[in-house]
């Protein structure tokens, strides 16, 4: 295949490269680098089979040639970058989608949309299925990633429904792995940046609130199943291994032998920040047969050697 890969520079994106680069595809990468890094896709500079274009998706986007998929993953995803960026992050999510939309429909190609658990909000039902229609402030500081998404998701459907494009819906939730950046305000760059430092890791409330976290290699592997599958509806990603921030700011502090400690912090906690956070992946276990092969013990100690090498 040929395909687009939007957000190309950013953490999901540059994973999504090489798997598809390493399944023998031509991958066109696109940017415009404000929440992404070149750096994540330097080790492609001498591939062929890979290009890079720097542009802002948000405006009318042209590739020449045939393109057999578009996946559109650009988009702030990270607290500290859509509370920065606000507005952009609701274009990308409103322009942005529905100029590769466009061009999807215009290439004949199959569409896929990165979404994300943040869809749900701050969820009244757990664990979170498709099927739960969310609990969102939608004029909220999260609001404008919350909404742009749900947007977007909204556009695609319609497109498909409409013109009768394939597309396809992706829910993702909370990924780590090498190459997110240290500085974009997650639990996990956060937190092991600090044990790496030796400070004491924070943790906003009594740290009861829950994550699954889920390694980069099972969300790429679910994303290209999804991609070749003929299922327009969207799909949770995510590991069902759910645990507290607490206790996963304890893991951090053990693996990387971080004698400082721990701290609470109520007052610093975005408003809206969800307390329960694990997918129903019934769905993606029935249609795509994927379920999460990483555990957190054989996930974390690459992302804190990636980390460390940052630092």
């Amino acid at each position: 295949m040929r395909v687009l890969i939007t957000g190309a520079a950013g953490f999901l994106g540059s994973h999504l490269c090489d798997r598809f680069l390493n399944e023998g595809h031509t991958v066109i990468g696109m940017d415009n680098v404000i929440t992404g890094n070149q750096r994540n896709i330097a080790h492609l500079a001498g591939n062929a089979n890979f290009s890079f274009i720097r542009h802002d998706v948000s405006n009318y986007i042209f590739v020449k040639g045939p393109l057999d998929a578009v996946l559109h993953f650009a988009s702030p995803a990270s607290p500290i970058d859509y509370l920065k960026f606000p507005i952009q992050t609701l274009k990308v999510g409103a322009l942005g989608t529905h100029n590769a939309l466009g061009l999807a429909l215009a290439k004949e190609a199959r569409f896929l949309i990165a979404s994300t658990s943040e869809i749900y909000g701050d969820p009244l039902v757990h664990p979170q299925a498709e099927t739960y229609f969310g609990n969102v402030d939608t004029i909220g500081p999260r609001g404008c990633y919350d909404e742009a998404k749900r947007f977007a998701e909204s556009l695609t459907m319609a497109y498909h429904r409409e013109h009768g494009l394939a597309t396809r819906i992706v829910r993702i939730f909370n990924t780590y792995g090498p190459r997110m950046r240290l500085d974009d305000g997650r639990v996990v760059p956060n937190l092991v940046g600090q044990a790496l430092r030796g400070e004491p890791l924070t943790v906003y409330g009594d740290g009861s609130q829950t994550r699954s976290f889920q390694y980069v290699s099972d969300l790429v592997e679910g994303v290209y199943r999804l991609l070749l599958s003929d299922f327009a509806e969207p799909v949770n990603i995510g590991t069902t291994e759910e645990m507290t921030v607490l206790r996963f700011a304890e893991i951090v502090n053990e693996l990387t032998g971080n004698k400082a400690g721990i701290i609470m912090k109520e007052s610093e906690r975005i408003k809206g920040d969800p307390q329960m956070r694990r997918p129903d992946t019934t769905r993606a276990k029935e249609i795509l047969g994927w379920q999460p092969k990483v555990t957190l013990a054989e996930g974390l100690p690459p992302t804190v050697a990636y980390f460390r090498d940052v630092i």
